[in-house]
């Protein structure tokens, strides 16, 4: 009896399920209109990510300043159930001076439950990435360029004798730096803030 219900009702229990996941991640995905962060709202946030990676890391700041341009996204939420995305907005900067605004997003498949929140930095090293990303409509990681997430070495110093990419990223939680994570798939699109 319990085989044929199954059998019966095992596809509308997936229906059911898959619609919850959707419903799930439509009620915790941040829609960008009503959510949205200010411009000055998101230049404090990213001067607070700024600051905390220049003392976590031995260097970060001599690092940051010798970089063509840094885009931070100090708050990336990644939410879901069985599908999930991701959603942040940040600043570039260049010189120490935000010149855009961009929002990323990125869409992931396979088990997950609940949420997490990140911060990104991408680091620019060459003058001819900078200008490549500032020109893409939107910049997609993996089909528009390559980022290669760096981890931090012993005594939590970054070496940048070996950093031979044009642009670097760096993922961090609450703890600290993270680790074996990847930002392929990742999409960076310019907003409209004044």
């Amino acid at each position: 009896m319990h085989n044929t219900w199954m059998r019966r009702n095992g596809g509308t229990l997936a229906t059911a399920g898959f619609s919850f996941a959707l419903l799930t991640l439509f009620v915790l995905w941040p829609q960008p209109e009503a959510r949205g962060a200010t411009a000055k709202e998101i230049d404090v946030s990213v001067d607070v990510i700024l600051e905390r990676f220049e003392k976590e890391v031995n260097g970060g700041k001599e690092f940051l300043k010798s970089a063509k341009g840094v885009l931070a996204f100090p708050r990336v939420l990644k939410a879901g159930v069985g599908f999930g995305g991701e959603y942040g907005e940040g600043a570039l900067r260049i010189g120490g001076k935000t010149v855009d605004y961009y929002n990323t997003l990125a869409g992931s498949f396979g088990f997950q439950l609940g949420g997490q929140v990140k911060s990104i930095l991408l680091v620019f090293l060459q003058e001819e990435a900078l200008t490549r990303f500032r020109q893409s409509e939107g910049f997609k990681v993996g089909v528009d360029g390559s980022v290669a997430v760096i981890a931090i070495g012993a005594g939590g110093a970054v070496d940048t004798t070996k950093m031979k990419e044009p642009i670097v990223g760096f993922i961090f939680d609450q703890k600290g730096l993270m680790y074996n994570l990847t930002l392929e798939g990742s999409k960076f699109t310019k907003l409209d803030k004044k």
